[in-house]
């Protein structure tokens, strides 16, 4: 789908076509093309009527491209990419949303599911200012936008950690615990990598290094620049707070095991001088017999053992073995 706005006179309108003496650098118009999940026809508008170059062409039209910023003559190409948290997959999910930056022309092309664009293309209808400020005015609020849509992502990934930490610290260690730990690492390290180049990419529209770049709107880059430097910055945090929560974790169990084996020696080790009185009086041989009769050699034995056992148990209370 291809969606067209013309700001001219100071109104902005919707229209069906464009006309190419309208793209002339003189021209006081301002359009914005919009190419939502366009077809192979669609898309033949960034080469036959904007004339871009085929590397641009071919990047802009690919499922997913890295993140990056390049001059051209007469524009810039820039792709950012929007988020949504794929709970299931355990990723960041990121949508490229590519922008030809021209002298009074924007035209973005995504696959269709980018919320900032369609929330901004719903700006415009009602908005004339939006577009009467210029096409990188524009292109920044769309990039803001963007950046907005990160913080929800996010603080939902903060509350899953929150709540992680929670039961690792107390609650007893759980099987299933070193799962959530681990997909939650793949969650960050997800974020990460979004994260990251596009803060390179923002540091470049930040600086008045770019002519389609008005300095005015240059300084407005520079706040979301921030935003994305908070947004690394909180992935480090979280990559930090996950090692830890994995080491918490593995030292529970550990000290887990080390109390079941706590329990099972001394269990084992008070059955042994059992052990060995049986198997004394096992034997098909004479020993010595205790007083009286064959019934009380029984319970003679049963004694031994058991006042054997009551002063181990005391030997271990004494020491705190037990």
């Amino acid at each position: 789908m291809i969606t067209i706005f013309v700001h001219a006179n100071g109104q902005t309108r919707r229209v069906d076509t464009l006309d190419p003496a309208l793209l002339q650098g003189h021209s006081r118009t301002t359009i914005w093309v919009d190419l939502a999940g366009a077809t192979g026809e669609e898309s033949r508008i960034l080469s036959d009527l904007f004339h871009f170059h085929e590397l641009a062409v071919e990047d802009a039209l690919s499922a997913i491209h890295h993140p990056k910023v390049e001059t051209y003559d007469g524009y810039l190409y820039v792709i950012l990419h929007g988020i949504d948290l794929e709970e299931s997959a355990h990723r960041f999910a990121t949508h490229d949303v590519d922008f030809f930056l021209g002298s009074n022309y924007l035209v973005t092309v995504h696959d269709g599911d980018s919320r900032s664009v369609a929330r901004m293309r719903d700006i415009c209808v009602r908005n004339n200012h939006i577009l009467a400020e210029g096409p990188s005015a524009l292109m920044h609020h769309i990039v803001d936008t963007i950046v907005d849509n990160y913080q929800p992502e996010v603080e939902k990934l903060e509350e899953k950690l929150d709540e992680l930490e929670k039961e690792v610290f107390e609650a007893p260690p759980r099987r299933a615990v070193i799962k959530s730990i681990l997909a939650l690492k793949k969650d960050v390290a997800s974020l990460r990598r979004v994260t990251l180049p596009q803060r390179d990419v923002v540091s470049r529209l930040a600086r008045p290094e770019f002519p389609q770049v008005k300095e005015a709107v240059t300084y407005r880059f520079r706040d979301v620049y921030d935003h994305f430097v908070r947004l690394a910055d909180l992935s480090m945090a979280f990559q930090d707070r996950i090692t830890g929560l994995l080491e918490a974790h593995l030292s529970n169990v550990s000290n887990q095991l080390n109390e079941v084996m706590k329990v099972l020696t001394v269990i084992s080790t008070i059955f042994m001088p059992m052990t060995v009185v049986t198997g004394l009086y096992g034997m098909n041989v004479h020993l010595v017999e205790f007083p009286g009769g064959d019934l009380a050699q029984f319970w003679w034995v049963v004694a031994v053992m058991l006042t054997v056992s009551g002063l181990m148990l005391l030997y271990f209370r004494r020491h705190r073995w037990l």
